[in-house]
């Protein structure tokens, strides 16, 4: 099945695309059919080749939701826009959940518990020194 594409070229930090028309089992990097245009993000500068894009589409090839966006944007095609990614949802473990989810009561019974135990020490501190 044939789709159209992003390519990128250019180096890191200067990103630079061509738009092709390829074989969608093949890398992204790989050789390719036909070159349709170019996109350049830092200047959002489009150049395509209108009528061959509308061949290949009129031909049954899909375009990548990214391209097909992108060409809705600067009207070279007609339609809705797709969804071209999903934000990654947050994995909840066990060591992220907050301590503040144990009831109130079971926090005033652990406060109570250390006053009882420092009463019961001087108790029996101050029967020590007497019992020697």
């Amino acid at each position: 099945m044939l789709v159209i594409r992003f390519q990128r070229i250019g180096k890191k930090g200067q990103a630079y695309f061509r738009i092709v028309v390829t074989e969608h089992t093949k890398k992204p990097q790989g050789e390719f059919l036909e070159l349709l245009g170019s996109y350049d993000p830092h200047k959002k500068d489009l150049k395509v080749k209108k009528e061959r894009i509308e061949y290949w589409l009129s031909k049954g090839v899909k375009a990548s939701p990214t391209v097909h966006n992108l060409l809705i944007n600067k009207k070279v095609i007609t339609g809705d826009k797709k969804q071209s990614w999903k934000a990654k949802k947050k994995l909840i473990t066990d060591n992220s959940q907050p301590t503040t989810s144990k009831p109130p009561e079971a926090e005033e019974l652990k406060t109570e518990e250390p006053a009882k135990e420092a009463l019961s020490e001087p108790e029996k501190s101050a029967e020590s020194p007497t019992a020697e």
